[in-house]
């Protein structure tokens, strides 16, 4: 079952959610989806379509630049990041992660 967790709330209370961070998804379901893999950085980012992964592995923090909360995930976490969401990634330990885009 998964608990659904709204750690994006922004400045803005009618603005939708931009990243959705989901707990306890079974990892089978994303295994067949190619792996994306990044060092300990951090850079801007900028989502041209919605994307959904599963994080296989590290600590990250993401922080959207309309002035929405940073959200971080880790390892066993899906994360789903919403088309159009402009951000910063703070990868504090090198990931891991099944990805799909939509």
């Amino acid at each position: 079952r998964s608990l659904y967790i709204n750690m994006a709330e922004t400045k803005q209370p009618n603005k939708d959610q931009q990243i959705t961070v989901l707990k306890g998804e079974d990892k089978q379901k994303y295994v067949t989806w190619p792996v994306w893999k990044k060092e300990k950085s951090k850079f801007d980012w900028e989502y041209d379509s919605k994307e959904t992964c599963f994080i296989i592995k590290g600590k990250v923090t993401v922080t959207p630049k309309d002035g929405g909360s940073a959200v971080s995930f880790a390892a066993g976490d899906v994360v789903i990041f919403e088309k159009g969401l402009k951000c910063v990634w703070d990868i504090q330990e090198d990931v891991e992660k099944y990805y799909n885009f939509e």
